[in-house]
This record gives C-alpha cells, structure tokens and sequence, in this order.
C-alpha cells in the first residue's frame, strides 16, 4: 500500500466505516460504529513515509513487532493494543489489508451487539 489513496479507498470499503478528522487537519481517522480502527498523519504521506496506526490483539502485536521491523508499538497509542505500520513499500499491500482487516474486526468486535446488528 503505497499511497494514501490507496489507504483510504481500502479503510471506506469496510462495512460502516466512516472518516473523521477529530483531533486537527492532518490526523485521519477511520470509525466503525464510533471506535477508530485506523489512523495516519496525512504529512507523512507527503513525505513519501506513510504510516498508519491500528488496533491489534495483543499477542499478535509482538509478534509482528518481532517479525517486521516495519511494524513498531502504536505512536502516542496504547502499545499494547495498537501498532504504527510502515507503508514504504517493504511490506506488502496484501499484508498492509490483512492488518487493516484485522484492526477493523477486532473494534467491530467490541461493539455493543444493538450496534452490530444495525450496521448489517
């Protein structure tokens, strides 16, 4: 996943998902039922150094952190559910989607059940 646009069209194809800016004009965010699953600095994508933050089951986290130096704990996140991803082309789109994926089932998960069963 190479570009932010890329990023973005794959974060609105999610069932529910919606875009937010609230925190300031550079931090997007993505939501699902009211809980972020995603987010990136819009200036980093300038910058040709896209990241993206996003939720992760805990234990699968250190492992990736472990696996894939592209993979860190989450910036100014909990690092023990979230990771920061390095989008400069060392890891594959495919994977990029897989954690995407993965972030947005774990918060859809989280939702209450009233929640769930309106977005479907």
């Amino acid at each position: 996943m190479d570009s932010i646009q890329s990023f973005y069209e794959y974060a609105l194809l999610k069932k529910g998902a919606s875009e937010h800016f609230p925190f300031d004009q550079n931090t997007l965010v993505f939501k699902v039922g009211g809980k972020i699953f995603a987010l990136t600095a819009l200036s980093d994508w300038e910058k040709g150094t896209g990241m993206i933050n996003l939720k992760c089951d805990p234990e699968r986290a250190m492992e990736l952190r472990e696996e894939y130096e592209e993979i860190i704990p989450g910036y100014h996140m909990n690092k023990k559910h979230w990771n920061t991803v390095s989008c400069t082309g060392r890891l594959s789109s495919k994977m990029i989607r897989e954690l995407i994926d993965h972030s947005y089932d774990l918060v859809l998960a989280s939702l209450p059940k009233k929640i769930r069963d309106e977005m479907s």
